[in-house]
């Protein structure tokens, strides 16, 4: 939910046998989730009573959110903490940071030493430069995507549209049909992701990406998807 992972789920998961848990802190795509504290007080409980999982966190919207930090690291034995940059200076910085316990990251550079593992010294050198000089203003980035978040899930409330995005540049919106939805959004100018790809037991859905839209884009947008979203909306092929 938009708290992040259920307690319950993930207690069944690891009963069930799973050995390791990947849990997008902030910015989760597509939902845009984010670990509240209660929350992550509640799975470091659960994980807790499996100290043999290897929790894997992934803070790729450190930069992009103002809602607190509230990690997971730690309360196993073996666990990662990793870092991107692609969301936050761009796709083309293909560079993360990494911390854990020393065997987790003995077992990662092993893997490195046998694949492609070389990372430019140019873009390192650049992601430096870029941390260093303080180049993005992290709060100015986030109050942007908020802004554009909270003006489209306002404008389909306002037309009883159930939507969700609490952190980062995705809205989730729950529809009758997704290929319906998605092609008839199309028809109407506007391309979205189809839930399918993202999720296991969710009903349908679409992922609208806020970071293009303008002022001027939110009430159209909502009205088209407030069209797509309702049930019986049929493809209209004109």
């Amino acid at each position: 939910d938009q708290d992040g992972p259920l307690p319950a789920s993930v207690a069944r998961a690891l009963a069930d046998g799973a050995r390791a848990i990947v849990v997008t802190c902030r910015a989760q795509n597509p939902t845009g989730a984010a670990l509240g504290a209660g929350r992550a007080a509640e799975l470091r409980e659960v994980l807790a009573r499996h100290p043999g999982t290897l929790v894997v966190e992934d803070d790729h919207g450190h930069a992009i959110v103002d809602q607190p930090l509230h990690p997971l690291a730690g309360v196993t034995p073996h666990w990662a903490f990793v870092r991107s940059c692609a969301k936050a200076y761009g796709p083309d910085l293909r560079l993360a940071v990494l911390t854990g316990d020393p065997v987790t990251l003995d077992r990662v550079r092993g893997r490195q030493r046998l694949g492609p593992g070389w990372v430019s010294r140019l873009l390192q050198y650049a992601v430096a430069d870029l941390w260093s000089s303080a180049a993005v203003d992290p709060a100015a980035v986030a109050r942007s995507y908020r802004e554009r978040r909270e003006a489209l899930l306002g404008a389909l409330a306002r037309r009883g549209v159930t939507a969700y995005g609490r952190s980062g540049m995705n809205v989730w919106v729950p529809v009758a049909d997704e290929t319906s939805a998605v092609t008839r959004l199309v028809q109407a100018g506007w391309a979205v992701a189809p839930g399918v790809r993202f999720r296991v037991e969710t009903g349908p859905a679409v992922r609208i990406t806020v970071s293009p839209l303008t002022a001027a884009d939110v009430e159209p947008l909502a009205e088209a998807v407030a069209a797509a979203a309702r049930p019986g909306a049929g493809v209209r092929y004109d």
